[in-house]
């Protein structure tokens, strides 16, 4: 199954002293697969894009993913964009939203593993409160499509 996710409205692209501080931080985010932060984009970026592919397969009639990308356990499935600051040796992860597969409508999932199209979510990337968007996000905080 072919998934894209599209960030838009980062928080260092932002004014005010939390967006000056993610970029002096130069915090980025990413998509992590397994335990690895990977295809960072800067919080000050204009938007972000991650495509990559999960399994998927039917278990007694209903649908489960899996793969590096695709975290928890079999029902609670999510994946996970997680904010850090890259440093000259590594990636210093400190905050994550988790996107449920089980907030994603039951038609929309089906469609993508019958190869129909690719699983889209689009997410705002900011909090209320004007930092990185964390904590599980739901509908409409994420909005998703086939296409």
């Amino acid at each position: 199954m072919r998934i894209r996710i599209d960030g838009s409205d980062l928080p260092g692209r932002r004014a005010g002293a939390e967006a000056d501080g993610l970029r002096l931080g130069n915090v980025h985010v990413g998509v992590q697969r397994k335990a690895e932060v990977v295809e960072r984009v800067p919080a000050d970026a204009a938007t972000a894009t991650w495509c990559f592919e999960v399994s998927s397969r039917e278990i007694d009639g209903l649908l489960d993913v899996g793969g590096p990308w695709v975290h928890g356990r079999p029902g609670a499935r999510f994946l996970y964009l997680s904010w850090g600051a890259v440093t000259g040796d590594g990636f210093a992860m400190f905050r994550r939203a988790k996107l449920m597969f089980t907030d994603i409508p039951t038609e929309l999932l089906r469609a993508a593993h019958e190869g129909n199209g690719t699983l889209v979510g689009r997410v705002g990337l900011t909090d209320a409160a004007g930092g990185p968007l964390s904590a599980r996000v739901r509908p409409p905080g994420v909005d998703w499509t086939v296409e």
